[in-house]
């Protein structure tokens, strides 16, 4: 009952913290620094809380993701907050991100509003809701006046919508930890595994010519449906092999090859020359990118065509995500759906549907982690972007449970 009492004491808080969160217009790549200053001044009262520099290098990282446009880091930082701790304990890792995406099409995005328990704005629920959720469990335990045994790191990144990148420099500069939680849209269930992702490039060279001479030609739009419709027979057999994946059954199709940009040609009467699809592959932890990527290279190279063969390109240059699982019986799940129990929430144990920058903690930092967070990832990038309040305030007592029984206490 104290940790309920200290958690509703701080409540108001935690939502106060989070409207003034929303007023930073803190689009990837463009406004984080200001939002990263405010929050850092915030969670100062918990301990050492330092802004980070990401590397000088880290572009050249082969985990690093490119965006559409090239990105600044002479200003935009990471966040990192070390509470106190004496020692001997596991240690652990709060994350979740303050960078959210444009808002082109809503004018009151920053303009918070809270109504009926509900909270609205840019980021409510991705993810400035889940940092207001880390923010409430800090300030429960300096309010119980816990002393633990365990390091306990909060991080909030930058750069979680375009790839991960600030999330990834911090692992390469050995922010580690026992294990790791990534606070994301959850809806209060927990995720030990990740579905992945990856969005691909495929150029197709054809010979233009005018279309009376249409013989002597190589259309590459036509190349590029050949393509297409082979691809879509790879789908159905990376449907087939992703039946029954543990954690992922109920989805009714959680793994795809999706077209999402085509490109080609410069006038109606001739010959397309040049073709680009754009496109990603959602796959689940039975495979890995590397494989997803040969998979669809050995796809195009077994069409049977040799224009094709001799007159492709392939390439990931943006969006690279792995997928990832750890047991379902490993001690973070364990602790995490004890933490549910003694807060009165059933557990629900399964895959996360989208992508975060859970994977990287798992597959470049080799630490156990789970997704877990307050609010609905179907309300995430809306215009009606949301976060119900009660789930900020129930996922903050599950935190500061798991932080209890994971790092232990003196």
């Amino acid at each position: 009952m104290k940790i309920k009492e200290a958690v509703e004491k701080n409540f108001r808080e935690s939502l106060d913290f989070l409207k003034e969160a929303i007023k930073f217009p803190s689009v990837t790549g463009e406004g984080e620094e200001d939002v990263q200053n405010f929050i850092r001044n915030k969670f100062a009262a918990f301990g050492d809380a330092r802004l980070v520099p990401l590397p000088a290098d880290i572009k050249k990282d082969p985990e690093y993701t490119f965006a559409e446009k090239d990105l600044d880091y002479s200003r935009r930082k990471n966040l990192v907050m070390e509470y106190p701790f004496s020692g001997g304990g596991r240690s652990l890792i709060l994350n979740s991100h303050s960078d959210v995406v444009p808002a082109k099409q809503w004018a009151d995005a920053f303009s918070p509003v809270e109504k009926d328990n509900i909270i609205y704005g840019r980021g409510a629920c991705d993810a400035k809701g889940q940092v207001a959720t880390i923010y409430l469990a800090l300030l429960t335990l300096k309010e119980l006046g816990v002393k633990l045994k365990g390091k306990l790191l909060a991080e909030v990144v930058i750069e979680e919508e375009v790839g991960g990148n600030g999330a990834l420099a911090l692992i390469r500069q050995g922010y580690r930890a026992d294990g790791a939680i990534v606070l994301e849209a959850s809806h209060l269930k927990i995720f030990p595994a990740n579905r992945g992702a990856v969005w691909f490039r495929l150029d197709i060279e054809g010979k233009s010519v005018h279309m009376g001479r249409i013989t002597e030609g190589v259309n590459a739009i036509e190349k590029t449906c050949i393509l297409m419709r082979r691809m879509k027979e790879y789908e159905g057999r990376l449907i087939e092999e992703s039946k029954n994946v543990p954690l992922f059954e109920e989805f009714k199709q959680p793994v795809q090859v999706n077209f999402g940009t085509i490109r080609g040609g410069s006038w109606p009467s001739m010959v397309c020359g040049d073709a680009t699809l754009e496109g990603g592959v959602g796959f689940l932890p039975n495979k890995d990118i590397n494989r997803i990527k040969k998979e669809l290279k050995d796809v195009i190279e077994n069409t049977g065509d040799d224009w094709i063969n001799n007159h492709y390109k392939l390439s990931f240059p943006k969006l690279h995500n792995d997928a990832y699982a750890i047991p379902v019986d490993h001690p973070l799940v364990e602790a995490m759906k004890k933490a549910e129990m003694d807060s009165e929430v059933k557990p629900e144990i399964e895959g996360f549907i989208a992508s975060c920058d859970a994977r990287l903690f798992n597959k470049v930092g080799k630490m156990p982690v789970v997704v877990f967070g307050p609010g609905k990832l179907d309300y995430a990038h809306s215009d009606n972007e949301q976060i119900d309040t009660s789930q900020i305030k129930m996922a903050a007592e599950i935190l500061v449970r798991t932080v209890l029984n994971w790092c232990g206490t003196e």
